[in-house]
Formats: C-alpha cells, sequence, structure tokens
C-alpha cells in the first residue's frame, strides 16, 4: 500500500522508519502541508497520513478520493480538521492514534507554568547578556495553589496527578468525571466555579462546537486578577485577541501558549529570516508574562514512537479489514 505522509518532518521520518513497518506497506513523506494546492501529489496513493494542520475540509476530500485514496491516517489524537461527513460521503475510512503518550503533553503543561512562574525565559535571556540582577523574577511556591483542570481524559488526568505531588489544590471540569482524577481529591464543579477559583487553569479538552472559544472575553473576566492560563490542547479554545485585551488590564497574570488558533500556515516552518506577518501573535510575543511554543508538547521519543507504530498497526489493521481506532 503506497502511503504518503504529510507534513512530514524529519522526526516523523526516523520515527516511522524506526517502527515495525509491514512489509506491504511503502512509506513515501512529504513535507508539504495537505492543502488543495498540493493534494495532487496523493494521487495513486491507497493512504493518506495526515497531521493536525493539514486540510481536510471536504473539497480537498474530494479530490483524495478521486485521486484513488481509500483510508485517512491521522497521526492525531483530536480530528476537528476532518469533515467527517464528506468522508463518509465519500467512502473514506478515517483512523486516529487516540493515545500515545500522554505524559508528553502533561509534563510540557507543566513546563510552562515552571517557565511562566520562575520566569525563567526572561532570566535565560539576561544572563546571556550578562545581567545577573533579580528583579522582577519573583515567583511563588506551587505548594497549596489552586490548579483548576479543564478536561480530565488521559492527558488531563496525567497533568493532574503531576500537579497533586507538587501539593496543589485540584479543581476539575468535564462532562464525563474520571474517579481517577477524583481519588487524588480533586473536586468536580462547573466550569464557571472552577475558573472562579483556580489560581492556575490548564486546557486538556479537544476542541469541538461546545469548546470553541471556551476562554472568551467573559469567561477571562471570571477568572481570580493575575491567573496564569496554561493551553495545550487546541488553539480555538481560546478567543486569542480576547486574551491580549486580559493581559494588556492585568486581569491575566500569566499565560503559556502550545497551540494557536491561526497556528496552521506558521508552526512547523522555520520563518525566522522573514516579517511575522501575524499581528495577533506578534503583540502576544511582546507580553514579558507570555511564553509561546510551537505544538512541541507531544515531542518526545516516546510519543513519537507510539504515533508511528499505532499509525502503522491501524493501517495493517485497516487492510486486513479489522478496522481500529475509527473516527
Amino acid at each position: 500500500m503506497r502511503t504518503l505522509l504529510y507534513s512530514s518532518q524529519t522526526y516523523d521520518r526516523e520515527s516511522f522508519l524506526a517502527a515495525d513497518v509491514p512489509s506491504d506497506v511503502e512509506l513515501h513523506f512529504q513535507p508539504a502541508r495537505l492543502t488543495l494546492d498540493t493534494v495532487a501529489l496523493a494521487d495513486q496513493y491507497e493512504v493518506v497520513c495526515a497531521f493536525i494542520n493539514d486540510d481536510l475540509g471536504a473539497p480537498v476530500l474530494e479530490r483524495l478520493a478521486a485521486g484513488g485514496t481509500r483510508l485517512i491516517a491521522l497521526r492525531s489524537a483530536g480530528f476537528n480538521h476532518v469533515d467527517l461527513p464528506a468522508a463518509k460521503r465519500l467512502g473514506l475510512e478515517v483512523v486516529r492514534v487516540p493515545a500515545y503518550s500522554p505524559h508528553a503533553v502533561a509534563e510540557h503543561a507543566v513546563a510552562l507554568i515552571m517557565s511562566l512562574n520562575r520566569h525563567l525565559h526572561r532570566a535565560y535571556n539576561r544572563t546571556r547578556d550578562g545581567d545577573f540582577t533579580l528583579h522582577g523574577l519573583t515567583g511563588f511556591d506551587l505548594v497549596g495553589k489552586t490548579v483548576g483542570v479543564v478536561g480530565t481524559g488521559q492527558i488531563g488526568a496525567t497533568f493532574a496527578r503531576i500537579m497533586a505531588g507538587f501539593g496543589c489544590r485540584l479543581l476539575a471540569y468535564d462532562p464525563c468525571p474520571a474517579e481517577q482524577v477524583e481519588a487524588l481529591g480533586a473536586r468536580y464543579l462547573p466550569l464557571e466555579q472552577v475558573l472562579a477559583e483556580s489560581q492556575i487553569i490548564s486546557l486538556h479538552c479537544p476542541l469541538n462546537e461546545h469548546t470553541r472559544h471556551l476562554i472568551n472575553r467573559q469567561s477571562l473576566s471570571g477568572m481570580q486578577r493575575g491567573a496564569m492560563l496554561i493551553n495545550t490542547g487546541r488553539g480555538a479554545l481560546v478567543d486569542t485577541p480576547a486574551l491580549i485585551e486580559a493581559l494588556k488590564s492585568g486581569q491575566l497574570g500569566y499565560l503559556g501558549l502550545d497551540v494557536y488558533e491561526e497556528e496552521a500556515q506558521l508552526f512547523f516552518e522555520d520563518r525566522s529570516d522573514l516579517p511575522l506577518q501575524d499581528d495577533v501573535l506578534a503583540r502576544l510575543l511582546t507580553f514579558p508574562n507570555v511564553v509561546v511554543t510551537a505544538h512541541q508538547a507531544f515531542l518526545t521519543r516516546e510519543a513519537l514512537g507510539a504515533i508511528a507504530q499505532t499509525t502503522l498497526d491501524n493501517i495493517r489493521c485497516w487492510a486486513a479489514g479489522t478496522p481500529q481506532n475509527q473516527v
């Protein structure tokens, strides 16, 4: 089966070639993002392997189906970028990687918290310039602080367990409470109450019609003044212009983002020699209490290996007529 991996980076090639590749699977790596302009590259490929910022809307899916593609194998857990009704209409099977390493994303969320709290990004730049003063670098002890976990699936539960280890008080919001999170002493409350009582809020929920812009001007106004917000989920969980307003007013004290609503045209590319055309992101990057990473929370050796092997297993099972991890 000819399989084309769109949006593939060096680490994708390394992790897939190191995995157990079925003898009948022929892997081809394409660094370009899947769009209407690049979809023709997939002609005669039975399997297309897509990542989070690839375009899997109806026009692209129609072109893929016409070119002979039969399976969309996602290298991600999220599938909000796939037009599922169109895929079903076209007879395209869609499979995903429901879990790879919840520790990777959860630990990155904690890294953002620690960097923001102890101002590590500012201290690093300062000492490299020979400035060894400490003014403006005061942080706070995590022990005893209230942490709100929004979304308590595998990643959210792992994050909650880490923060419990710091001695934090846990609040949680999820339509389906998790026993393992309750066992940590977490209390499930309505979202408004979680936001109002938490000093640190971390988003770990999927993106759908109910969670799009879950954090907006109104919800930000209900948070404690000076609270910290972390998003390692999906960029559209937050209304970014509203974040800028909250940062300017001081209502939001710290912001850590690994995802951005308009990241598709930016992330995973070296644009250091070009002017940043995204005015909203450019404004975010001017704040000293903001840390933005380019969707790297998943990027550990363990997670990459699990993504590659699960994706290949998904292709193998589909070819055998016993599909798994269907969307």
